[in-house]
């Protein structure tokens, strides 16, 4: 009874409201925000198909369809203004989820750790009442007025970011991020940035990256929770983020990361900041509401939890390191890591006449997914079976071999895939390693 007393007792659902605000406006900017910088013609209507995550063929733009894509994001900004009015709030979050989950498994090419958050968090709102006071859903229908919300929503939300920030802050402990260089190469690679770009490049500004970025991942929910630092680690907050929208431009994730600091302080700070002549205070004491399906929620949400635990783990059970082979990347909250970069060329054998051609890459793959086929070895496997398709259609059987050579964090270039192996006849592992995939051996270790 006191795991339900915690779990269910009621507290007031200001945090909730303010945060669907601020994250229905995020959303919103995101999907519009895609079409007027040219993301969604770069990743959609340009090439002549995606990088699906492997299963999930099915998800694909067809020959044509790219423009389409234009009013698939308005119809998701629209969405997302909904869910910040709070009009037909789960039909609008649901419709963002559904169709954003679709964005980011029909392609790869721009993929960012921080995409996956946003789809997590999508499903995550589906099931808060975040529409129940402070929206058009409450004022159409008073039925579903509700100032109130379950302690359980705040505990979720600070669990997620908790596992978000830590695997985060766990992957900085490499050779290469603790002696400076892989900072020193990411702020070499901004040393245009407007105003900053010159003080990006001093000497000491990588050790202040890696360090303060260990440390604020580490310890910033932790700091959050506790009062006594709650302010301060809001105030560093603030900077610490904002340094990452300018200097990485990395979309709305800075504003987003912010938003969510509404559920680490007290209710009724949230209620007096924003919404103090808005909506009443929810002032009940110890009521606890314990919906009928407890125990098969609380299952649920310890499943997904373990889940989201073990993701981001699975690389350290996998052969050779994520940093080389790619293998256990995804999903794992890995972010602005390294740099790497690499070459590719393909070649093609007939097996009836023995013929081999060399691929034209440039004639099949857009600039951005170009820069992928050069590094990743998931990309290069799904070009070959793509090529071997293609070949077949013309009743050809083929063979597809890589020489693909790769540079991680300014060390000399190693070959990456066996060029010996026809990719049309493995198969890709999405939880162990490819026998194709060339060891690192001593690659990554320091003198």
């Amino acid at each position: 009874m006191k795991v339900n007393q915690f779990l269910f007792s009621r507290i007031d659902n200001s945090p909730l409201v303010v945060f669907r605000v601020f994250f229905g406006l995020l959303i919103m900017l995101e999907a519009w925000g895609a079409i007027a910088t040219g993301w969604v013609r770069r990743i959609f209507v340009d090439p002549e198909f995606t990088f699906n995550f492997i299963g999930f063929d099915f998800l694909q733009t067809f020959p044509g369809t790219g423009p389409h894509m234009y009013g698939y994001f308005v119809v998701m900004g629209i969405f997302g203004a909904m869910v910040m009015l709070g009009y037909r709030y789960r039909l609008a979050i649901i419709g963002y989820a559904i169709m954003w989950s679709v964005v980011y498994f029909m392609q790869k090419s721009a993929y960012n750790n921080h995409y996956y958050l946003l789809m997590l968090l999508l499903w995550i709102m589906a099931l808060f009442p975040a529409n129940t006071s402070f929206s058009l859903d409450a004022k159409r229908n008073p039925e579903i007025r509700d100032q109130s919300m379950p302690r359980w929503v705040c505990l979720f939300i600070i669990a997620q970011l908790w596992i978000v920030y830590t695997y985060a802050s766990v992957a900085k402990f490499y050779p290469d991020w603790l002696d400076g260089t892989a900072p020193q190469l990411l702020m070499s690679g901004r040393k245009n940035t407007w105003l900053i770009g010159d003080l990006l490049q001093l000497s000491w500004v990588p050790w202040v990256v890696a360090y303060v970025g260990i440390i604020f991942d580490g310890l910033i929910i932790p700091a959050l929770l506790w009062k006594k630092t709650r302010k301060w680690a809001f105030i560093i907050s603030i900077f610490f983020h904002l340094f990452n929208s300018v200097v990485f431009q990395i979309g709305i994730f800075p504003y987003m990361s912010l938003a969510f600091t509404v559920f680490f302080f007290p209710t009724e700070v949230i209620h007096r900041i924003f919404l103090k002549q808005r909506k009443p205070f929810y002032e009940a004491i110890k009521e606890v509401r314990v919906p009928k399906l407890r125990t098969f929620g609380i299952v649920i949400i310890g499943i997904y939890i373990l889940l989201q635990v073990a993701l981001p783990s699975r690389h350290w059970f996998i052969k050779d390191h994520v940093l080389w082979a790619e293998e256990g990347h995804r999903l794992s909250w890995r972010m602005m890591l390294r740099t790497k970069s690499g070459t590719s060329h393909f070649t093609v054998l007939d097996k009836a006449t023995n013929k081999r051609t060399t691929v034209r890459l440039n004639e099949y793959l857009s600039k951005k997914q170009m820069r992928n086929i050069r590094t990743k070895p998931d990309v290069i496997w799904q070009f070959a079976q793509r090529l071997k398709k293609e070949y077949a259609a013309k009743g050809q059987d083929i063979s597809v071999f890589v020489n693909c050579r790769v540079q991680i964090n300014g060390r000399k270039y190693r070959k990456l895939i066996d060029s010996k192996v026809d990719l049309t006849t493995v198969s890709w592992d999405p939880w162990g390693h490819a026998s194709w995939i060339l060891d690192s051996e001593d690659y990554l270790k320091k003198e």
